[in-house]
């Protein structure tokens, strides 16, 4: 079984930075590839950022790539986004998806994943 729940949305002003959190409540995350999703008003859902499975590798969308951060805490059985130096752009929903098995190189395809979050609004104010 596995639930999550995202928290750590918020206001923040431009240059500001955020930590959002991913908790599981059913099995270990270790055995997950975990992601990160958003959602702006308006657009499509974007990947974000993943990490595989045991913490194998991790990957970003270019548009955050340096910026933000994907973590992973097995032992309280969290996923993070570090995000860092945000810009209004990054004004999102952003949502935590899991799955057992990810095809190769489809990490970034929502399709992929087939449990998700409800969300977390993070607004950046310029």
């Amino acid at each position: 079984q596995v639930q999550l729940a995202e928290s750590g949305g918020g206001l923040v002003q431009a240059g500001g930075s955020l930590r959002l959190s991913c908790v599981n409540s059913g099995r270990s995350f270790s055995i997950l590839n975990v992601a990160w999703f958003r959602q702006a008003p308006g657009k499509e859902r974007e990947f974000v950022a993943a990490n595989t499975r045991f913490g194998g590798s991790t990957y970003y969308a270019d548009s955050v790539k340096g910026r933000f951060t994907i973590s992973r805490d097995n032992a309280k059985n969290t996923v993070y986004l570090q995000m860092n130096s945000l810009n209004s752009e990054d004004t999102a929903v952003y949502y935590c998806a899991a799955s057992f098995s990810v095809a190769a190189r489809q990490t970034p395809l929502e399709g992929q994943y087939n449990y998700w979050g409800q969300g977390t609004q993070v607004t950046v104010s310029s």
